[in-house]
């Protein structure tokens, strides 16, 4: 059986942090090493898909491989979960009740695995041209290879009799209140993530050569920038300076290296308080990126022709710690100093898109744009659930997931209570 506790275990063995997740909780961590959780789930996925990896060829059923003599892979055939009658559903011999997952990100793609396990008619819409959500677009291919690892694991999904329609903005190309008057979906899921990024709000932000992490991270991993044969380019520079101490911040920096810029990421923190995984930065260092710690940007400047050309920064040091316990970084008078750079990448975070928000009557967000949801996922609208990024904000894959799959479990118990 492929992977029944976990709707995507080769992508969390790879890039979810269980050094603070489920390698955190090991007790053998007490006095030791913990067991290495997150390479062992990557191990046993990637055996298990040799052995038999769902593809294309996987038979329409969704329960082996097309070609059952030379299993999907040229080994035996996967073994795909069948699917049972959901318990919702008026009749047994009636037609599926139909849900919709708007975003084919970590929640979006677990919730519809649950569902398609259950027996539900399941499509998921996706706005960009690819599958996959943020693992697509917003995770380098050094660290989460596209055409192999991920790609068999949505196939895996589709195996179960997912539908995936891709190029569709829900919002734009049709809404919620059409998916659900005119082509009879029941239930609704969103799980479009948090793609809007933030910026400092200083002077320059706007010269050419200044991106946001989500821009330049899409361009590299969706529209394959990094590749000579394709016509979307992206400008790397030849100094390319990083703002932020996240692991999106890591995945852009390293991404800029690899395309011949000399990187350094900028954080007004010290090392000790970086909020990306130890084993980023750590991959980072060794691949040469250069660290200007206690320091924050005051400004971007440009040159006559509109292009970035240095970025202006002032020295910290930490004060008293702020609300989190976190150490609150101060400014020391008079410490600006102006470091060269052709690109400044801006990776402080992202929000949720509020486009699903504000075409949708009954829909309510926080204040931060997340939409509003219980820890079930059902919104302030009935038939309505909703998990991950779209609601909380930017976390983790699997805590992305986590929300899918409960939202999934809400969204067969409001059939069934129907």
């Amino acid at each position: 059986m492929i992977a029944e506790d976990s709707s995507l275990p080769a992508v969390c063995g790879r890039v979810c942090p269980q050094e603070t997740q489920c390698e955190g909780s090991c007790v053998l961590g007490v006095k030791g090493e913990s067991v290495a959780i997150g390479k062992l789930e990557r191990f046993v996925a990637d055996h298990c898909f040799a052995d038999g990896q769902p593809s294309e060829a996987m038979s329409p059923s969704g329960v082996g491989c097309a070609d059952p003599t030379t299993g999907c892979a040229g080994g035996p055939p996967a073994s795909v979960p069948r699917v049972a009658r959901p318990s919702g559903d008026i009749a047994s011999d009636g037609p599926k009740r139909k849900v919709a997952v708007i975003g084919s990100g970590p929640a979006g793609l677990a919730c519809a695995s649950d569902l398609a396990k259950w027996g539900y008619d399941v499509t998921i819409f996706e706005a960009l041209h690819k599958a996959g959500g943020v693992l697509e677009y917003g995770i380098p291919e050094f660290r989460l290879p596209k055409d192999t690892v991920l790609k068999r694991e949505i196939n895996a999904v589709k195996a179960l009799g997912v539908k995936i329609e891709t190029d569709v903005i829900v919002g734009r190309t049709v809404t919620i209140d059409s998916l659900m008057d005119d082509e009879g979906f029941e239930a609704i899921f969103v799980g479009t993530g948090a793609g809007l990024p933030k910026f400092m709000g200083i002077p320059g932000e706007n010269l050419n050569g200044v991106f946001s992490a989500n821009e330049f991270l899409t361009r590299n991993n969706l529209m394959k920038a990094f590749r000579d044969d394709y016509l979307t380019p992206i400008h790397a520079g030849a100094k390319c300076r990083v703002v932020g101490g996240g692991n999106v911040a890591m995945d852009a920096a390293r991404t800029a290296l690899r395309l011949g810029a000399e990187t350094s990421i900028i954080y007004r923190r010290t090392e000790v308080e970086l909020p990306a995984r130890k084993e980023e930065v750590h991959h980072a260092k060794e691949e040469g990126i250069d660290f200007q710690m206690l320091t924050n940007p005051v400004e971007i400047i440009g040159d006559e022709k509109g292009w970035v050309k240095a970025i202006k920064c002032i020295r910290m040091e930490l004060g008293e710690p702020d609300q989190s316990g976190r150490r609150s970084p101060v400014p020391i008078p008079g410490s600006e100093f102006e470091i060269p750079a052709e690109t400044v990448i801006m990776a402080l975070g992202t929000a949720p898109n509020p486009l699903i928000v504000n075409t949708t009557k009954g829909l309510e967000a926080t204040r931060r744009g997340g939409l509003v949801a219980d820890e079930e996922g059902r919104t302030t609208r009935e038939g309505i659930f909703a998990g991950g990024d779209a609601v909380t904000g930017a976390a983790t894959v699997i805590l992305a997931m986590g929300a899918g799959r409960k939202a999934a479990k809400a969204i067969n118990e409001y059939f069934r209570s129907k």
